[in-house]
């Protein structure tokens, strides 16, 4: 969603119940030649209310947040936030979260099968895995509120002469390669200018998850 302000940021309120919370992460590909993550906090999708009025949205929060307020699905939290300026490059509605606040805690126990919830990792844990393609109807569903499932800020190097960039999400997963549910979904197509795009059909998945195994 488009905030209301256009490219203006505005600082707003929000509260709210946690339906999942993931790894934010940024992505930047070059052709199929390049596919690196960056790791770079939390994305913590609420159900509840803010000033903009969204019932739904997500904020992105910093590693130190989550790790300081350990925060799990089904806890009812509140903060502020500021709108983001550039849509296109960031997925979550809401970003540079403050004030961070615990209403009240939910009563469930942490599980610790797929879809993996519970303590979240520490972004390292992130960076060791390493990333998979994740079909984009997966993540919206059935690995929704998966620790290890992720909606990425991807950045495109369409020109590298005159350093041109493109923007979109794309969704990845972090969780074993033995899943049940894992499915990489269609070929990925990694624009640049004056040729044909090149297409990322998996393989350099193996490249970014050679540090395990298949149950791991």
């Amino acid at each position: 969603m488009r905030n209301l302000y256009g490219n203006e940021s505005v600082k707003i309120k929000w509260q709210g119940q946690i339906k999942s919370i993931q790894p934010r992460t940024r992505v930047w590909r070059y052709v199929t030649d390049n596919r690196t993550h960056y790791h770079i906090g939390y994305n913590t999708f609420l159900e509840g209310e803010c000033d903009e009025g969204l019932k739904v949205f997500d904020v992105a929060i910093s590693e130190k947040q989550q790790m300081k307020g350990q925060f799990q699905i089904g806890d009812h939290i509140s903060g502020t936030a500021w709108t983001k300026k550039y849509p296109d490059r960031e997925f979550a509605e809401y970003y540079r979260a403050g004030a961070l606040k615990i209403i009240e805690r939910s009563n469930s126990m942490p599980e610790s099968i797929c879809p993996w919830t519970g303590c979240m990792p520490e972004m390292e844990v992130y960076e060791y895995r390493g990333a998979r393609m994740l079909s984009k109807s997966l993540w919206k569903g059935k690995c929704f509120t998966c620790y290890y499932a992720t909606m990425s800020n991807v950045e495109i190097q369409w020109d590298f002469d005159r350093d041109i960039k493109k923007y979109r999400f794309e969704s990845f997963c972090y969780g074993p390669k033995s899943c049940k549910y894992y499915k990489p979904g269609r070929s990925r197509s990694v624009p640049y200018k004056g040729r044909d795009s090149a297409l990322d059909s998996g393989w350099i998945d193996d490249m970014c998850t050679e540090n395990r195994g298949w149950d791991d």
